[in-house]
């Protein structure tokens, strides 16, 4: 997607119904055909997106207009749960706690239901985070492999990433590519996320035999599809 930020003060404040001032994003899109608003879950950014020929003043009376709504999505998502000792995290259904390590040790060590991390604030951060990618790469990677020799499709690649809206996806060539934030969830639902990729291996649309597939490599997954629905805010609010 082409996009042209604006290069003079591309940051407003906006004041909300509530009282509160918060910043507001501003950024020029080719693509763009009308001005919209975009609320990111994870960390509750808020975007003004123009088209190339609107004018910030136009954008800015829309943003205002909306504020009420701004103010009502903001207010409805999820506490965030900052990677600092104390945090509890689930990963695959187990709470895990994050704290310092006790004997001064250098390394990440996961012992029972804690989490020693060395160092402090980004550097602890940074370690927890890379802690449960490395965990994402090692369950996913082993449900995927062993689905695709039952689906008898090879896997080209498989990545680790932290896309904004997909939990998973598949390319045309084999191309498998997972969000890490998947560990934090229940390990029924990972199982789901990794069978649905997979099934694409061999139908590339979601159609009667694509979700059959799934069901055979999985089960039933509806229940598993309406957690995904009504918490996956709540993972991308972790970190």
């Amino acid at each position: 997607m082409t996009s042209i930020l604006q290069p003079a003060n591309p940051v407003r404040q906006l004041a909300l119904p509530d009282g509160r001032d918060i910043e507001l994003l501003l950024r020029r899109s080719a693509r763009a055909r009308h001005v919209m608003l975009r609320i990111d879950d994870a960390n509750g950014e808020v975007e003004l997106v123009l088209p190339r020929r609107a004018a910030i003043c136009d954008g800015l009376a829309f943003a205002d207009s909306k504020a009420g709504w701004i103010a009502a999505r903001l207010n409805a998502l999820p506490p965030t749960v900052p990677f600092r000792p104390g945090s509890v995290l689930p990963v695959l259904g187990d709470s895990i706690a994050l704290m310092r390590p006790l004997n001064g040790a250098k390394r990440v060590r996961r012992s029972g239901g804690a989490l020693q991390v060395p160092g402090d604030g980004d550097a602890f951060a940074g370690r927890v985070r890379r802690w449960l990618i490395a965990e994402a790469r090692r369950e996913i990677g082993a449900r995927a492999h062993r689905l695709a020799l039952e689906v008898e499709r090879p896997i080209k690649r498989l990545a680790i990433r932290d896309p904004a809206t997909r939990w998973g996806s598949c390319s045309a060539a084999g191309g498998l590519s997972f969000s890490w934030r998947l560990i934090l969830a229940p390990p029924e639902v990972l199982d789901y996320v990794v069978a649905h990729e997979i099934a694409h291996l061999r139908h590339m649309n979601h159609g009667r035999r694509f979700w059959s597939l799934v069901e055979k490599l999985a089960g039933d997954c509806s229940a598993h599809r309406t957690w995904l629905r009504r918490n996956g805010t709540l993972l991308r609010r972790y970190g």
